[in-house]
């Protein structure tokens, strides 16, 4: 992955957020399981807030002043599992593993382009957004853990 500017950087980060919500907006429309439906609704809220975080950003650096980056515990569930394309009708495990490695692949990508950053406030917004794409991975992944618990009783 390379960039021309830190402009182009941030306008694919918004791309991908965007690529997000239209992803959960997508899969509340397909899903008809209740809990599944919230999940998904309270994500493609999150997911706009990061749209504009960045584009706040773009414009005033100083928005991250109020933003901690911090330390959320990566259960790695996911990383032991197979990446898949939604089908229709898929059973709810295997939305919830769609979406688990969805959120795998931005972490990584938020944490790459942090390390990449020359810049601290830069840096520190990709750590911020790298942060919030593992609270929504560790939210799949102890739904899919609970699901599957709750299925062996």
């Amino acid at each position: 992955m390379s960039f021309e500017s830190i402009e182009k950087i941030l306008e694919f980060a918004i791309d991908r957020e965007k690529e997000a919500v239209a992803f959960y907006s997508d899969l509340i429309n397909k899903e008809h399981f209740p809990p599944a439906k919230d999940t998904f609704q309270e994500f493609v809220s999150h997911e706009q807030k990061h749209v504009e975080l960045i584009q706040k950003f773009q414009k005033d650096q100083s928005v991250l002043d109020g933003y901690k980056v911090e330390d959320i515990k990566d259960l790695h569930i996911s990383d032991y599992m197979v990446e898949q394309d939604y089908v229709e009708n898929m059973i709810y495990p295997d939305i919830v593993t769609l979406a688990m490695k969805r959120e795998e692949a931005a972490v990584k990508l938020y944490k790459d382009l942090a390390a990449k950053a020359d810049d601290e406030k830069i840096e520190k917004l990709f750590n911020v957004l790298a942060t919030e794409e593992l609270k929504h991975k560790n939210k799949l992944e102890t739904i899919y853990d609970d699901f599957l618990a709750a299925q062996d009783m």
